[in-house]
């Protein structure tokens, strides 16, 4: 499907010049764009790209002369990358999961789907699940007994959500994320090896040999609206509460979420976070990628963390914290660059005790 200039600007909230009813059907890099792409020159550094493609019309950066590069028409946006969200999603194609209920999806009777819901092939969605208007269940997923999806809910390839799992409004899940698994939560009958390190912080004692009894996930997951979860990414069911997530939340590919965890509002956690059991994170988060976060700790509003960050303390609202074990990011940074003077404080200490010696031995 198409739009033309005016009809993209008018949808942004941006300025439109030029020839106006230019039609595009899809968006490029400018070097690769053809006469029917939108090029996105939204920096002067892509600028000179737009000779190497044949677009017609581009959107650019604010104050550029779309006319001195050759183009018949620009679209112009106040924050050209925040345009993008609704570019993007004028011009997704989709899935093309088609409409409707395929022949091969398994529906319990006592399931309610509203009646525009669309289930792809090979899909199951057990007794009682309730699944709001406007949603889209892609092939091969499940959906537990008792699970809740509300309006405008878009489940990608072989999602799995638990049973008496309930999440909120415009639902996006990647292929394979799961929503609603058992919690990663064993015991000793006595006292664990594990225990003993965490009490003493490393001497473990006598070491036994010890086996595991479950902890069965008693409680549920709770999610807001719009939360998105990546490909691969994972919500753990609580033990006794509920694991809860906030409206908002944007979780990224391979992100998982222990059980019992709360996360306020409008957070960001990147590819490949940990956050174990019954921590709590506050709103506006941002955990960057690999951050590691520790049991039972508490994370302030708009904490952000640096990449592969490993916290192990409680963090006030507001820091930026870096490194392992996590410390503030500009103390982080003195500290590295006090690691790397390292060896050419360790040479002038050489070269001092030589002369302090030195002159010892003339004396």
């Amino acid at each position: 499907m198409g739009y033309t200039i005016g009809q993209i600007a008018q949808a942004l909230g941006a300025e439109a010049f030029g020839a106006l009813d230019i039609q595009v059907h899809g968006v490029a890099e400018p070097t690769t764009a053809s006469a029917t792409d939108l090029a996105l020159a939204t920096n002067p550094k892509y600028a000179a790209g737009l000779a190497q493609g044949q677009a017609r019309a581009a959107m650019l950066w604010p104050g550029a002369d779309w006319q001195g590069l050759g183009l018949q028409a620009a679209i112009i946006a106040p924050r050209p990358r925040f345009a993008m969200a609704g570019l993007s999603a004028m011009m997704d194609q989709g899935q093309g999961f088609g409409t409707g209920i395929h022949p091969s999806a398994v529906i319990d009777p006592s399931a309610e789907l509203a009646g525009d819901v669309c289930v792809g092939p090979l899909a199951v969605i057990g007794a009682g699940a309730r699944i709001g208007a406007g949603s889209v269940i892609g092939p091969q997923c499940f959906i537990g007994a008792g699970a809740q999806l509300g309006a405008q809910a878009y489940l990608r390839e072989g999602v799995r959500i638990g049973a008496r799992v309930r999440i909120g409004a415009r639902f996006i899940a990647q292929p394979g994320a799961v929503v609603g698994g058992d919690g990663f939560s064993f015991v000793t009958p006595e006292p664990s090896n594990i225990e003993q390190v965490r009490s003493s912080l490393g001497d473990q004692g006598a070491v036994k040999n010890q086996s595991y009894a479950r902890i069965h996930s008693l409680g549920g997951v709770e999610i807001g609206d719009d939360v998105e979860l990546g490909a691969n990414a994972c919500i753990d069911r609580g033990t006794v509460r509920d694991t809860r997530i906030g409206n908002g939340v944007k979780f990224d590919n391979l992100a998982q979420i222990g059980h019992n965890v709360v996360i306020g509002n409008d957070c960001l956690i990147c590819a490949q976070v940990g956050v174990a059991g019954s921590t709590q994170i506050g709103n506006n988060v941002v955990l960057g990628g690999q951050t590691g976060v520790s049991d039972n700790l508490f994370i302030g509003d708009n904490v952000i963390t640096g990449g592969a960050t490993k916290v192990l303390a409680n963090v006030p609202a507001g820091r930026v914290m870096l490194g392992y074990p996590a410390m503030k990011m500009d103390a982080h940074i003195d500290t590295y660059k006090a690691l790397r003077r390292l060896p050419r404080l360790a040479q002038q200490v050489a070269e001092l005790r030589r002369v302090v010696f030195k002159s010892s031995d003339n004396t």
